[in-house]
């Protein structure tokens, strides 16, 4: 059970090595909506994202129970870059799993951190299979993208900023996240339910990988119907632990288009004057689709990662 206590180590764990991420607010973005929004940057963390927060929390903890010799994982990009750096930092090697479809900067920048690319076909199949091998191979302990509490507390420590430098006079009314694993989703939940109960939290989810809000109706992980979205970071579908944690506390997944997507995305460039990727700009989409549910309301957004290929913007 990932508890307070849970949450409040891993941030104190992996403190030395993050960034305390700015909070943004826009006023044209708020005159827009009818809200009020503030924007946890974790655009600005160390790898460009807040993956970084648990593949160091689970990465410092496997190397200080001595539990491996090297770290093996799969990841369409941002995760693969958060366990390769946490892996540097305590100086074990690391086996990262990606899809050959990953974006280029994302490969080279796991590369630029150490670590060894073993490329895939882009289904989850043949990633997990990836990893199997890794770990007959290599004796690699495999850190989940988000199937793993130790992940999942760390990802918490975002939204924990958020509301200890943002929520504590007037809480928020609602916290947003992507949703694909339901890593950071399942740690947002659970720490805002710690630390502002009346505050709900909502997922954006792209309509082209549109799994959790079919998951959270039956009550068993679903597979989405098809997968072709521009948010390449959520094509992934939730584990039995993380969709246990989300049909607890979180109140709604939203789903929105790519073209909403890239609307959002285009909106945050040019009036924030910040760099941010697909993934990151579906709780946006989401906050515009559903303006009146959001009307008046004192909004969190976490603006999850901004590694972006440049060469290839949809806009």
């Amino acid at each position: 059970m990932i508890t307070l206590d849970t949450i409040t180590d891993a941030h104190e764990r992996i403190r030395p090595y993050i960034h305390r991420t700015a909070v943004l607010t826009n006023q044209t973005i708020n005159q827009r909506v009818g809200a009020k929004l503030y924007f946890k940057c974790e655009n600005f963390q160390k790898i460009g994202a807040f993956k970084a927060r648990g593949g160091l929390n689970a990465v410092l903890q496997v190397a200080a129970n001595g539990e491996g010799k090297a770290i093996t994982t799969h990841s369409s990009g941002n995760h693969a870059q958060a366990v390769a750096f946490a892996a540097r930092q305590v100086g074990l090697p690391a086996y990262i799993v990606m899809p050959r479809t990953a974006p280029q900067v994302k490969k080279d920048a796991v590369r630029g951190y150490g670590a060894e690319i073993i490329e895939c076909e882009p289904t989850l199949e043949a990633r997990e299979q990836g990893v199997r091998e890794m770990i007959e191979r290599t004796g690699a302990v495999l850190v989940h993208p988000f199937d793993d509490d130790r992940v999942i507390a760390g990802q918490a420590t975002a939204a924990k900023e958020l509301i200890e430098d943002y929520g504590q006079e007037t809480p928020f009314d609602v916290i947003l996240t992507p949703v694909g694993g339901g890593g950071l989703l399942s740690g947002t939940s659970l720490i805002t339910h710690y630390l502002s109960p009346t505050t709900r939290v909502i997922a954006g989810e792209p309509e082209g990988a549109a799994d959790a809000v079919l998951s959270i109706k039956s009550g068993k992980v679903e597979k989405a119907p098809y997968i072709n979205t521009i948010a390449d970071g959520l094509m992934t579908g939730l584990s039995e632990r993380t969709l246990a944690i989300i049909r607890q506390h979180v109140a709604d997944v939203l789903t929105v288009s790519d073209e909403e997507i890239v609307a959002a995305m285009r909106l945050v460039w040019e009036r924030m004057k910040i760099v941010i990727e697909p993934s990151c700009a579906v709780p946006l989409a989401a906050v515009l689709k559903h303006k009146n549910q959001f009307a008046g309301q004192k909004v969190g957004i976490v603006l999850t990662g901004g590694n972006v290929d440049l060469g290839k913007l949809p806009f």
